[in-house]
């Protein structure tokens, strides 16, 4: 604390005010508490007059005491910058060290100097450093930003960056530990993907998901990556000795000594707002725990660079950032957990213990949240660079129903070779002009239709109701991410138990009686408590506007493409003022996953061939003809008298 100046002409009362806020301390009042003003009037170097006995006499008195001393302390002090650290060097004494501790400056015992490693408080000290200080975080809160970029990534034949993602792998190629918090539906995997292509030095990599996506990080990952890397999935009792190693939250803790036993280069942690509580096992499998008793300490995974995404860095209150703060920041914002939680997080004691559900600060949180390791751009940033629809094919391992989903397959291969024996068998016929064996493999073939589709009808079903618990899954954290989406599903009994998983879900399908369809549709367009739309494909494919939604997933598929997108287009409509995002959620290795590849193939085509913007229509070169001189006229006789003719009509040429 300051040694307090008492001002002869000051009062008792005046005294304890003055001590008050030249000691640091304030009253709980609003800002604008004319003592409140009056300090800060003083702090500013403002001179005021006050009547002799007035109270913000005494709070303006501290205010420009507290200046002076500032100011005289800074005429003592050295900042200089020593690697990434800013060390504080002065004369020692109790005025001037308190003025650097409040500054917000670290003592470090073993170098036995004051520092920091943030510049914009190394320049409270030092002016010098000011202008720089400002330039950097603003630079870095710019490309935190940034939706262009100007680096050339490597990028697999056939496919290209959009500009916000070089933009964005720009960012990560600059700092070791990055969270990459772009909005849903911008591409953060492809993005993760190109730090990989654009720094060789990666060799090793492990990437940590949920298990609903681990096919399909393997998948995107052999898709653009460029390099020839080994990629492999964990499974609950093994760990591949791939480049990549690709390994959900649920089996991190049983394989730690295996991950421990390598040297990541790169560590990418996907939906990362799942390890958001500090005491579940797989956040202490991530960043690790500490405890009392020594061996009982786990350490965090250590890799030379760390990647960490989400959609949702804060899914309800500040509070939830701490574990990746701490984790990405240890020396700064992740080093003090009190000091963080009081300041963002309102945090306070309520008489029965300590309460940090709050909120505080927050512009100044995402300033230096932006300043330090987050890169987060909207769809509404990016929008103009976004198709009108993207479609994603979500594989979804099928654990516990492998037999299920070989059962379909089996059937299905089995039935296409049936029906594709009758179609040769049908142009055969009809090529040798054999019209009765035509119309008996006609027949057939209507036959093996009926069937294949009554048998295909029935274990797709069961694929569907199997596939529930993951669907459910998926949708709890897209609901994370948007606060409203559309869910299109197939069979009642799949709409059912979506309907009761989601309470207060609106729902659509053919059960739902049509004088109360709108009704449904109306709440989840206007009421913002209602999040999730379920429709069957047929039901609610068709006529309705559900536009409060960017995201629709596909549980279940149509055979017809044109189905789908009509469905699709109960979102991509007049009134969406976004991208839409279409997902199909499908089982590896089913039918179904076959057949959205093929579903979203064949719309491909029907959009190249209508919808998408052509090159404009331009008059084509004309075409250069050679000079030629006047030909002479031909010369035409009548054969009986001799006489020149005029035209070819009046005789015959001579």
């Amino acid at each position: 604390m300051f040694s307090l100046m008492k001002q002869p002409a000051l009062t008792p009362r005046q005294v304890k005010v003055y001590e008050m806020f030249a000691g640091g301390s304030q009253p709980t009042t609003p800002d604008t508490d004319p003592l409140k003003v009056a300090y800060r009037d003083g702090c500013e170097g403002k001179p005021m007059s006050y009547p002799v006995a007035s109270l913000s006499r005494a709070a303006h008195a501290a205010g420009a005491e507290l200046r002076r001393r500032e100011e005289e302390g800074r005429r003592v002090i050295k900042v200089t910058q020593e690697g990434d650290r800013f060390v504080a060097r002065f004369p020692f004494s109790w005025e001037t060290k308190d003025l650097v501790k409040a500054a917000g400056f670290r003592w470090d015992p073993a170098s036995r100097y004051w520092w920091t490693i943030d510049p914009m408080i190394a320049a409270k000290l030092s002016p010098g450093i000011a202008d720089e200080a400002v330039r950097q975080v603003n630079a870095s809160i710019e490309a935190s930003r940034a939706t262009t970029g100007t680096t050339t990534i490597p990028v697999p034949a056939g496919l290209t960056y959009r500009p916000f993602q070089i933009a964005g792998i720009e960012y990560m190629m600059k700092r070791n530990a990055v969270l990459l918090g772009d909005e849903m539906g911008i591409g953060k995997t492809i993005q993760a993907i190109g730090v990989i292509n654009a720094d060789s030095s990666i060799r090793r990599i492990l990437v940590i998901c949920p298990a609903s996506i681990k096919v399909n990080w393997a998948r995107e990952m052999a898709k653009w990556s460029v390099r020839k890397l080994t990629i492999g999935i964990a499974e609950s009792g093994s760990i591949p000795s791939t480049d990549v190693v690709i390994i959900n939250y649920d089996i991190l803790s049983k394989n730690r000594p295996v991950i421990d036993a390598v040297a990541w280069d790169l560590l990418i942690v996907d939906e990362i707002h799942h390890a958001k509580n500090s005491k579940a096992k797989r956040t202490q499998a991530l960043f690790g725990r500490w405890d009392n008793d020594p061996s009982k300490r786990l350490a965090p995974i250590k890799a030379r660079r760390r990647v960490f995404m989400t959609g949702t860095p804060i899914v309800n209150r500040p509070a939830e950032l701490w574990t990746l703060v701490k984790s990405l920041d240890p020396k700064d914002l992740g080093s003090n957990f009190f000091k963080f939680h009081r300041r963002y997080c309102n945090a306070h004691h309520n008489g029965y213990g300590w309460d940090f559900s709050g909120a505080s600060n927050l512009e100044e949180l995402q300033t230096k949240l932006r300043g330090k390791f987050l890169i987060r751009r909207l769809k509404s940033d990016v929008l103009k660079e976004l198709p009108a629809k993207q479609r994603q094919v979500i594989l979804v391992p099928p654990n516990g129903s492998g037999g299920i989903v070989e059962a379909e397959m089996r059937l299905y291969s089995q039935f296409r070779g049936a029906v594709e024996t009758a179609e040769k068998a049908a142009e055969r016929a009809k090529a040798q002009g054999d019209s009765d064996g035509y119309s008996a493999a006609v027949s057939t073939l209507h036959g093996a239709n009926k069937i294949a589709f009554e048998e295909m009808t029935r274990v797709r079903h069961d694929t569907a109701v199997a596939k529930i618990p993951h669907v459910i899954e998926h949708l709890r954290e897209c609901l994370e991410a948007e606060s409203k989406v559309v869910v299109f599903v197939h069979h009642h009994d799949v709409a059912h138990a979506l309907a009761e998983a989601f309470p207060g879900s609106a729902v659509v399908t053919g059960e739902t009686p049509p004088k109360l369809r709108m009704d449904q549709v109306d709440r989840f367009q206007h009421d913002p408590a209602c999040h999730l739309f379920i429709g069957s494909i047929h039901a609610a494919g068709v006529g309705l506007t559900l536009t409060a939604a960017q995201l629709v997933v596909f549980a279940e598929l149509d055979w017809v493409p044109g189905n789908i997108s009509q469905a699709e287009d109960r979102l991509h409509r007049i009134g969406q003022l976004g991208s839409v995002l279409v997902q199909h959620l499908v089982f590896d290795g089913s039918v179904d996953a076959v057949l959205a590849q093929t579903i979203i193939s064949k719309q491909e085509v029907i959009e190249r061939a209508l919808d998408r913007a052509t090159v404009p229509v331009v008059a084509p070169e004309p075409v250069k003809v050679p000079e030629v001189t006047k030909p002479v006229a031909p010369v035409y006789k009548d054969a009986a008298t001799g006489r020149t003719l005029k035209t070819v009509d009046e005789g015959v040429p001579f």
